[in-house]
């Protein structure tokens, strides 16, 4: 099998393959399992990568792409995940609005060709393509410069679910956390994504501050409705992890206040350890939750995101592991549901039902 195969037919061989307990994957089984971040939509569009092909092999082993398909998320139990469209930088603004509407019309198209997968906009569909047996897919933007104007959230037409205001690059909406764009002048948000967070919490849609420079996150923090959740889709923790992507205490306190969700990131370089393993990853579930309560922790691996997973956390399937983990640590069957999909699906349901 290639490197993010697992055999998962049966509990018992599949504890095996990842030497944990039979127990932890009898638990894994049992739950329903979000993934707030999966980037393999953009391997489609530049590769022309099948989403509805099982994928054995790829020349980058467990780096960068290859990651996932729609056959082994159905493999790994994976019942939900935020099927994201990636904003091109470099892309002109003007051709911004023809490729943002034409590639979600095409991922829409992917994900309702394939029998298997429901395309959900809420947690009410979502439920339903669950008692169908199916996947329930959302869709996310990744990069809120996909759009030129706050009026192009019309273009969404309700079937995106959240937004990340930022990617890698500094845009018209504000400044990314990267340290690869300090020659832009832009600091924290511009007056135009204080616009655009309003416009997204008029739409309901979810504003993702993963990627977001501090002193952006917390101009997002202050225009943002209060009485809508706040989302971190795909992130780190500096407790565990000291670097400029990750969050600090504070930034985790005000997302748990709005009662949103924060997404730990499956990306080595994030994740911290020498080498990085499931264990540094629980260390940032564990340190969400002791930081902002049991209801924030979720998972949002950015898998085919340009990531390099832990040797022994390369893909959907080996999420038994992390259950393992936090059985051997004491965790509860409640606390580790909510970790798995509970939070997510409560964060959805906060804003659309």
């Amino acid at each position: 099998m290639g490197p993010t195969q697992t055999d998962t037919s049966d509990a018992a061989a599949w504890a095996s393959a990842l030497d944990v307990p039979e127990e932890a994957v009898e638990l894994y089984r049992r739950c329903d399992v979000i993934d707030l971040h999966i980037d393999s939509f953009i391997w489609s569009r530049i590769l022309g990568y099948d989403l509805r092909a099982r994928h054995r092999w790829t020349p980058t082993g467990r780096r960068y792409l290859g990651q996932v398909d729609i056959p082994r998320a159905l493999d790994a139990n994976l019942t939900g995940g935020m099927w994201s469209i990636t904003t091109n930088p470099f892309r002109p603004a003007s051709a911004r609005r023809r490729a943002f509407t034409k590639n979600l019309t095409r991922l829409k198209s992917v994900l309702d060709s394939d029998d298997r997968v429901s395309r959900v906009r809420n947690v009410a569909e979502y439920r339903a393509a669950r008692a169908e047996g199916r996947h329930g897919a959302f869709i996310a933007i990744q990069g809120g410069n996909a759009l030129s104007a706050v009026s192009d959230l019309d273009l969404c037409q309700g079937d995106v679910v959240r937004i990340t205001l930022v990617h890698m690059t500094t845009s018209a909406w504000g400044e990314t956390s990267s340290p690869f764009n300090r020659l832009s002048r832009i600091r924290g948000l511009t007056d135009l994504g204080r616009e655009f967070v309003t416009g997204c919490n008029e739409k309901r849609i979810l504003v993702d501050l993963a990627h977001i420079s501090p002193q952006g996150f917390w101009d997002a923090v202050e225009v943002h409705d209060p009485s809508q959740p706040l989302i971190v889709t795909h992130t780190g923790v500096n407790a565990v992890k000291q670097i400029w992507r990750n969050l600090d205490d504070d930034q985790i306190r005000a997302v748990a206040d709005s009662g949103g969700c924060v997404g730990v990131i499956l990306h080595e370089l994030f994740l911290g350890g020498d080498p990085p393993t499931v264990e540094d990853f629980a260390d940032h579930v564990e340190h969400l939750a002791n930081v902002g309560g049991a209801d924030l922790p979720a998972i949002g691996t950015d898998l085919d995101g340009m990531v390099t997973p832990p040797s022994d956390l390369r893909g959907h399937a080996h999420l038994p592991r992390l259950v393992a983990v936090l059985l051997r640590r004491g965790w509860d069957t409640d606390r580790i549901r909510k970790v798995l999909a509970g939070n997510a699906l409560r964060t959805i349901s906060a804003l659309r039902g």
